[in-house]
């Protein structure tokens, strides 16, 4: 059955918002004049209906640059759920968002537009160390939430709206919690508005993909005002063209001033360290605000699964970054097989603090543990005994020509390996004391030893012969990484901020630093071992 359009409920919503006072800006004090493209935006959300009269769109997602009004707009359409035509009785109404500070601006533009207004006024309570507005008629409260607050169980909003959702990053635990409450209402209404995130992980990431890909999901809409980053030729998007300006910010030569844009847009090409945080914040590209290792764009390229043949008949190379005992550490292999990396990750952390870990970092461990692409058994602490193990088992499998590694906490895995009957030696140092022996080698982590593995593995991506499987632990440390140049101008990885993973991309340019050597062969089919 088609959907039903009830155009004058939108129209209501429109008449009741342009009633509203501008709360700050350059129209601040002038009546709130939507323009055309924000009523084409309520009209889509609020129109569509069912046979019983109910609104069909439950989840919308304004995507744009910013300064073009998102905070402004949605406070106003949160004050129509509050006191307005969407109002109804003893409703939950709340806006999210990452920081208390943020938390709090949603909240501000409604008091201080029912301040503005005398009749305002008289409908409702506005208490302001609680960031909260009550309804005084409709008994329904509003009230603004941060990822800070102790406990977010329980809460069950008939309306919420999620500010700037691309802070949270790949965190899901606050947004699942507040929008699984929404099954006790019989039209409840998720607003995200956000620029977009950096990366591919990050939940408003899904968010979008998801309504891009689900056409016909009739709840679910998108407003997505983004500057392409290359033209329909393939070449890179001038940061000067005024005309894909506009597709990123429709407010643009209105309330989002002209000079300002060019101003900026002047800066970053000026200043290339500044160019990453142009195309995120004001053409709404989902890239970095900082400078990164590699493009989200090459990575996919080389996002390929490893082919199947390659652990058996190529040559492999490891990775190993042990880390602290309570945190993430990584083995990478490299199956180099008919001219391509193929890239086999894994990955240990300790079960007892993943929870605490997933909350620090940002990303889901818990449900990477759940998915079988993370190990972590119980205890507060690594054991390395399960990774001397896997790497032992690799081995007797198919044959690690060399095993380089990051020297610290290398002596407990080596005791560990030996004691399993896996004997190791130093490349250049020792002599193999039998024909299974495991070759090691100390890779150092400054850059005259990282230098040549980085543009190794750099030129690989850029030639596309690396199949990594889009492995997304492997993907969130490659986010994680920007290069380091020194005096000298040698490269060294860093982490792009403080809680940021980077160990398996350390790891997977160990493994890859040596592997293509000259063809010897065809590898000779090893016999099945059994551990």
């Amino acid at each position: 059955m088609d959907n039903l359009v009830d155009m004058s409920r939108a129209q209501r919503m429109i008449e009741f918002i342009e009633k509203l006072t501008v709360p700050e800006g350059m129209h601040q004090g002038e009546p709130f004049v939507l323009r055309p493209w924000q009523k084409k935006i309520i009209i889509r959300v609020y129109s569509p209906v069912d046979e019983n009269g109910l609104r069909i769109v439950r989840k919308a997602i304004l995507s744009m640059g910013k300064k073009n009004g998102k905070t402004p707009l949605i406070a106003a359409m949160a004050l129509c759920h509050l006191i307005g035509p969407e109002a109804k009785r003893n409703e939950q109404m709340n806006s999210a968002a990452f920081e208390r500070d943020q938390a709090g601006i949603v909240y501000k533009y409604m008091a201080n537009m029912i301040n503005a207004d005398e009749d305002l006024k008289k409908l409702t309570i506005i208490r302001t160390t609680k960031k909260e507005i009550e309804g005084r008629y409709t008994g329904s409260i509003y009230k603004a939430l941060s990822a800070e607050a102790k406990s977010k169980h329980g809460i069950s909003p008939a309306f919420l709206a999620f500010d700037e959702l691309a802070q949270f990053g790949a965190d899901r635990v606050f947004y699942d919690t507040l929008t699984q409450g929404f099954g006790a209402h019989d039209e409840p209404m998720l607003w995200i508005i956000s620029t977009q995130a950096e990366d591919d992980l990050a939940v408003l990431s899904q968010e979008i993909d998801y309504a891009l890909k689900s056409k016909d999901d009739p709840s679910v809409v998108l407003f997505f005002y983004t500057t392409p980053s290359e033209d329909e030729d393939g070449n890179e998007t001038d940061l000067m063209d005024r005309e894909s300006w506009k597709l990123s910010n429709p407010a643009l030569d209105d309330f989002l001033s002209l000079k300002d844009m060019e101003s900026k847009a002047r800066t970053a090409v000026d200043m290339p360290t500044s160019e990453p945080g142009f195309r995120n914040l004001r053409l709404n590209q989902r890239v970095a605000s900082s400078s990164r290792f590699m493009s989200p764009a090459l990575w996919k390229k080389n996002g390929a699964a490893p082919n199947p043949d390659a652990l058996a008949k190529g040559r492999i190379m490891a990775g190993l970054d042990l880390s602290q005992k309570n945190d993430l550490s990584a083995l990478v292999l490299d199956a180099f097989y008919e001219g391509e990396h193929n890239i086999f990750p894994f990955f240990w952390r300790p079960l007892d603090n993943i929870q605490a870990a997933e909350k620090k970092d940002r990303v889901p461990y818990v449900l990477w543990h759940k998915q079988g692409l993370l190990e972590a058994k119980p205890g507060e602490v690594i054991d390395f005994r399960y990774i001397a193990e896997k790497v032992f088992e690799i081995h007797m499998l198919y044959g690690i020509s060399q095993l380089n590694y990051d020297r610290y906490f290398i002596k407990d895995l080596i005791l560990i390996l030996n004691s399993l009957g896996c004997d190791t030696h130093i490349k250049d140092k020792e002599e193999p004391k039998t024909d299974k022996s495991l070759c090691i080698f100390d890779h150092g982590q400054g850059t005259k030893s990282m230098t040549p593995a980085i543009t190794y593995l750099e030129d690989a991506f850029i030639e596309k012969r690396v199949r990594h499987g889009n492995n997304p632990i492997l993907t969130m440390c490659a986010a994680n990484a920007k290069t380091l140049d020194d005096a000298t101008k040698g490269k060294r990885f860093e982490k792009d901020k403080s809680t940021g993973k980077i160990d398996g991309l350390v790891a997977m340019t160990m493994a890859m630093n040596g592997v293509e050597l000259p063809d010897e062969g065809p590898k000779e089919q090893p016999m099945p071992v059994f551990l």
